[in-house]
């Protein structure tokens, strides 16, 4: 049976990492410069909007990006790491809450780009030049990632294979390259479970 506190932090890190996913998701659609006439573009900046609108009072944009997106979203990932470890009576390093916050952050990023090719694989298969906004949303997170794989790898007569090659990259800096980045911040292996 589930203890109270369980249930406690399953709630927190159910709603905390959707709207992390959401904060993501609007410094994502602004680095791939996003139709953000799209309505699930309009959604993603209303439900942004209450949080970074002070911050962009302080952080300045650089390289012609929000980077107040990104601080927000290293800011709920690391409210969130800290009160998951706090609710389960781990005491928080304040010093060590930022690299694990930021290897999260690129954690969450991979699997966005991840999930975001899967969708675009299979409507690629099941509705070719599909007009929905999510369609739309799909195919400009990932044509910018896909880009370099299609100009190395050649066009097999229609088949596109390039997200396959982007699956193995993603794939690797998952599997390799998180753990490392884990294991020299110090970051507990339990912790991994819970980004």
């Amino acid at each position: 049976m589930l203890g109270l506190n369980d249930a406690a932090i399953f709630i927190i890190k159910t709603l905390g990492s959707l709207y992390l996913l959401i904060v993501m998701l609007r410094f994502i659609l602004q680095v791939v410069r996003a139709n953000f006439y799209n309505p699930l573009c309009q959604f993603i900046v209303k439900a942004t909007q209450p949080l970074l609108k002070p911050l962009r009072r302080v952080i300045p944009s650089m390289f012609g990006l929000d980077m107040s997106s990104l601080v927000l979203a290293l800011l709920v990932q690391m409210v969130l790491v800290a009160v998951i470890l706090a609710l389960k009576g781990v005491i928080v390093d304040w010093v060590l809450l930022v690299p694990w916050s930021l290897i999260a952050i690129f954690s969450l990023f991979l699997n966005v780009l991840f999930y975001a090719m899967i969708i675009s694989v299979i409507l690629s298969w099941v509705a070719p030049g599909s007009q929905n906004p999510g369609a739309e949303l799909v195919q400009q997170i990932t044509e910018p990632v896909l880009a370099p794989f299609r100009r190395i790898i050649p066009n097999l007569g229609g088949l596109d294979i390039s997200p396959i090659f982007a699956f193995i990259v993603i794939q690797l800096l998952q599997s390799w390259l998180i753990p490392r980045l884990a294991y020299y911040a110090l970051m507990p292996p339990s912790l991994l479970g819970l980004i």
